[in-house]
């Protein structure tokens, strides 16, 4: 009797203090690591959660930027972490799904490294040229690119990211070509789009637009399920033929894995009364993107289904990193 009392008593001492832990959290700052440079949409809506979340969860949100790697770096910094509840990341189509589609060496399994907590908002995309492209509509840039193949290039969040691997679709459905230019995250790309130092960016609306607004960047056409109010005359790709591409992008948090249950239900919760205050709301719908705030389950069968499309879109396509 004694030799199994004894050990199952001292597993249950072991693990009183992790359920404690748990149930006490947070009791101090968290980080939250945005995969990508300042300035792009991950961390742009990170940013915008992580401002008033400490009104739900008790505790500040302190974002820190890992860039690398097309968001390789940052993610993996997540996989990593203990499991403890301190240490979260931003889960972007790149990181989870694109990235490892196309890249073997990748450090880490997007479905069981990590443990999803919540989609935050899922968000258009958007070919924009610099204005001194000659063209400002979409069949006048198809017949640019056409006529001059290899003359323009485009810019993206880094190689393996959902811009890369978004346009190199495009590309081949459309029967276009131009040279990829990476970068460690949308900020940089869009600067240098910006500057005109690249013609083309294939980004995430919530960055671009206030370039589009400024008339600094001219939208072509836009990954979203119908025109948007904010570009109410750009196309979709439905809409010109390329259905496949029309895919939106999903900014969540996520942790490592076996992140305790009690700890995904707190921030969950937290997240979710987060983005319904009218402020926070607004402020992310400005971008043109769309408040989600799912369950676990839900992001999880989410990230699943996105990593599939775009293992698919690398096999059909024979896309490699070189």
């Amino acid at each position: 009797m004694k030799r199994t009392f004894l050990p199952a008593m001292l597993c249950g001492l072991l693990a009183a203090p992790l359920v404690a832990s748990a149930q006490g959290y947070p009791s101090k700052p968290v980080k939250l690591v945005v995969p990508f440079a300042p300035g792009g949409t991950t961390d742009i809506v990170a940013r915008v959660v992580a401002e008033k979340i400490h009104l739900a969860l008790g505790q500040n949100v302190i974002v820190e930027n890992k860039a690398g790697g097309g968001g390789a770096v940052g993610a993996n910094e997540t996989a990593k972490a203990p499991a403890d509840g301190y240490s979260l990341g931003m889960a972007t189509v790149s990181t989870t799904a694109a990235n490892p589609a196309i890249n073997p060496k990748i450090p880490y399994n997007p479905l069981t490294d990590f443990t999803p907590i919540t989609n935050i908002a899922a968000t258009p995309n958007v070919i924009a040229v610099h204005p001194s492209f000659p063209a400002r509509d979409y069949k006048g840039f198809i017949a640019e690119l056409k006529k001059n193949p290899g003359k323009y290039s485009y810019s993206s969040s880094g190689t393996g990211g959902i811009g890369h691997l978004q346009t190199e679709l495009f590309k081949g459905m459309a029967g276009v070509f131009m040279p990829h230019i990476p970068y460690r995250g949308a900020g940089p790309a869009l600067n240098d789009t910006v500057a005109g130092q690249v013609q083309i960016i294939f980004d995430n609306l919530p960055s671009a637009l206030p370039f589009i607004k400024d008339n600094r960047l001219i939208p072509i056409v836009v990954a979203a399920p119908t025109r948007l109010s904010v570009l109410p005359n750009v196309p979709t790709f439905k809409e010109v033929g390329l259905e496949p591409v029309n895919r939106m992008a999903y900014y969540g948090v996520y942790g490592p894995k076996g992140l305790p249950k009690e700890v995904v239900d707190k921030v969950n919760a937290a997240v979710k009364a987060t983005v319904a205050l009218p402020d926070v709301k607004k402020r992310i719908e400005d971008t043109g993107s769309i408040v989600i705030a799912n369950s676990p389950d839900e992001f999880a069968a989410q990230i699943k289904a996105e990593f599939e499309v775009y293992k698919k879109v690398v096999q059909s396509a024979k896309l490699t990193l070189d």
